[in-house]
């Protein structure tokens, strides 16, 4: 099918907004993500978050490039040869489809149901048919990915997935305000209590061993409560890189509210 008469726009780099902005890409629709300058994503080999860092980033065989100059946007939506990553707040061409995926969990979402013919957002706080057209729920369970017409996502609750006993103790967060300094790259190991980072003068420490799944990188400010570290404690099994299970469901979920409008009002 012929998707060339839409464009969509995903805010967001980290994993879920480069899960669909992937998916999306892959099934045939011109989309772009955008960023701010300096993103405190930590599961930067699982999404095209180093865009912003290097000029461009691959993820399972879809590359995404950092464009900075605004009127190269159009041509490189209308090459598909990769996915543009913006970091103006201004996108060059106003998107048919907005996706929020910023996944800002302890922040009210600004309504967005003006911004564009299709509005989804993800997460929590959404409420379809106020703050977006759609919702897409993001916790896991049977309703993973699911289209919401009308109201709110579940609200944020419980704990991270556990692996091999270990939970929220996998997470580092940033104690205070500052820019976060390591030396260390993510599917690195690290054995508990070892050094991984600093913020500011502040020294930050690996809670358990194993591998290196998270990190923000080098030199970007974070705020307190900040996600900086993830530690995977599966040493050899590891999984740091790729698309994982929640954000491909929660990507399809995408896909299909965005086919489902696609039939309804387009064609």
């Amino acid at each position: 099918m012929n998707h060339t008469d839409l464009s969509i726009l995903v805010h967001g780099a980290n994993d879920i907004g480069s899960a669909v902005a992937h998916r999306l890409f892959r099934s045939g629709y011109p989309v772009a993500i955008h960023e701010t300058h300096q993103p405190t994503t930590t599961r930067r080999r699982m999404s095209f978050t180093d865009a912003i860092f290097d000029g461009h980033a691959m993820l399972e065989e879809v590359e995404a490039e950092l464009i900075r100059d605004r009127t190269l946007v159009r041509h490189a939506l209308a090459a598909h040869q990769n996915i543009p990553v913006v970091l103006d707040d201004f996108f060059e061409i106003p998107p048919t489809v907005l996706v929020d995926a910023r996944m800002r969990k302890h922040t009210q979402p600004e309504s967005q149901i003006h911004l564009a013919a299709l509005t989804i957002g993800l997460g929590p706080n959404f409420i379809a048919g106020e703050t977006t057209h759609l919702v897409i729920e993001t916790a896991r369970g049977d309703s993973l990915g699911g289209i919401i017409e009308r109201g709110s996502s579940r609200p944020l609750q419980g704990e991270p997935i556990e692996i091999e006993g270990h939970a929220r103790d996998r997470y580092v967060y940033a104690p205070l305000d500052g820019t976060f300094h390591t030396s260390l790259q993510i599917g690195d190991q690290v054995d508990s209590g070892q050094e991984v980072a600093r913020i500011n003068s502040t020294l930050l420490y690996a809670p358990i061993p194993g591998i290196l799944r998270g990190l923000t990188h080098d030199h970007v400010p974070v705020t307190q409560r900040t996600k900086v570290i993830e530690i995977d404690p599966r040493i050899g099994l590891a999984q740091v890189s790729g698309i994982t299970e929640r954000p491909a469901r929660i990507a399809l979920g995408v896909l299909n509210a965005i086919q489902e409008w696609e039939e309804k009002h387009v064609h």
